[in-house]
């Protein structure tokens, strides 16, 4: 089948490549001639582990990259929007860029004959594809639901094995406002063998929603309990290993520690309670989500301040920047929130991450940034581990080079060495 994906971005990118992969012919859409550019050479514009391989694989054969709305409409059956939704200033949604997209999609449509089926990938709130991209796709195109179908697929990728989750997924969700278009978008998945869930698009825009906010969770719920475990003198990994052998709870997503960040469980979160809020009721427990999220960051630098004092003058390294491993995304990366207040109380900052430097560099000119751990430690009075990179667990040596060898870990990553003083954040 002939597919256009708006936007090109992580979900974006990655779906389109997995779909060329599985034989459609697809053309990415972006305003971002850069990304553009990228993609018609192979080069993917984010990385993601496989995806170089896919887009080297497919680029100029069944995957093509345009800024022309008309001519990828054209040229396809099928549009996935999957372009960004980030919060606004009070946590809640921001439509815009999807509504420009489906602005965009329904002008072109409006010279074309013959069905089509645009779907939302992008995480919106409940309601969004019924009430807003919907209603902007008829007016822009003069055309009514029925002249063209429209559906709701969200999806369930993890950055850094985004490639692989999508070929090997737990769960297809198509949410149609009618047969014909859901049985379109659910043969776009022939091939994979999973069982495609079929519903209507509201629910499954909750489906995506009640999956991150249920992971963001257990998350800030084992975090709690690791706050309470520390205080008592009780290892809390010890503890959830013992809980996650619950057949009703299971180990994943268990592990205390800095809390979570990225472009999803944050966002999600924030934008659930504010589609809750809209309709008149209060999520006490999504809120306690964030603010136990929120808290950890700062438990991190109030254990720094409660063994050497003051932090003016003192050098601190920060290892790891992204918000997760194995990926240089640092969207919402506890990791922020800590070299802030570390900097507002005049330590001087030195970080290194494999991947991440020059995004977080973005954010932070003032931090001394390093190609090595052992580089980023060498004269540090401290040393906060932010995120969970397999190299992390293996350092030994390299803290030797350390003015004092004060090691806070916000990840569960090592081992505690003999003449290091070792200080886990929950445990």
């Amino acid at each position: 089948m002939n597919i256009s994906v708006i936007g090109t971005g992580y979900v974006g990118t990655v779906s389109a490549a997995c779909f060329a992969e599985l034989g459609h012919k697809v053309i990415c859409v972006d305003i971002d001639r850069s990304k553009i550019d990228q993609i018609n050479a192979g080069i993917p514009p984010i990385y993601e582990e496989g995806l170089s391989e896919l887009l080297k694989k497919h680029a100029g054969k069944n995957l093509s990259a345009t800024s022309d709305y008309d001519f990828a409409l054209m040229n396809s059956e099928v549009s996935l929007i999957s372009v960004g939704t980030p919060s606004d200033p009070d946590g809640n949604i921001d439509l815009g860029i999807v509504r420009a997209a489906s602005t965009s999609l329904g002008a072109a449509l409006k010279n074309k004959n013959g069905y089509h089926v645009f779907v939302v990938k992008s995480t919106v709130v409940p309601e969004t594809t019924e009430k807003v991209v919907l209603p902007i796709i008829e007016k822009n195109s003069g055309k009514h639901q029925g002249d063209f179908g429209i559906a709701m697929n969200p999806e369930f990728l993890r950055e850094g094995k985004a490639v692989y989750d999508f070929m090997h997924p737990d769960k297809i969700v198509v949410g149609s406002m009618d047969k014909r278009s859901g049985d379109i978008v659910a043969s776009l998945y022939r091939g994979l063998e999973c069982e495609i869930t079929r519903t209507n698009p509201r629910t499954a825009e909750m489906i995506k929603y009640a999956n991150n906010a249920f992971l963001a969770t257990k998350i800030s719920f084992s975090n709690e309990i690791g706050n309470i475990c520390k205080e008592l003198g009780i290892d809390t990994y010890e503890v959830m290993k013992a809980v996650g052998k619950d057949f009703r709870i299971g180990p994943n997503f268990l592990n205390a520690g800095a809390g979570f960040g990225g472009s999803c469980f944050p966002k999600d979160v924030k934008a659930l309670i504010g589609k809750a809020k809209e309709i008149g009721y209060e999520p006490i427990l999504l809120k306690s989500v964030i603010m136990v999220n929120e808290g950890q960051p700062g438990r991190m630098v109030w254990l720094l301040k409660s063994r050497i004092g003051t932090l003016k003058g003192k050098k601190i390294t920060v290892l790891g920047l992204a918000f997760k491993n194995d990926t240089d995304d640092i969207r919402e990366s506890r990791a922020i929130p800590v070299i802030k207040e570390l900097l507002d109380n005049g330590a001087i900052v030195s970080a290194y991450d494999p991947m991440a430097n020059e995004n977080m560099r973005k954010i932070f000119k003032r931090v001394e940034y390093h190609s090595s751990a052992e580089d980023a430690l060498r004269g540090s009075d401290a040393c906060l581990v932010m995120t969970e990179w397999d190299e992390f667990k293996s350092l030994e040596s390299e803290f030797d080079v350390m003015k004092n060898k004060l090691l806070i870990d916000g990840r569960h990553m090592l081992t505690p060495k003999r003449d290091i003083e070792y200080i886990g954040l929950c445990w």
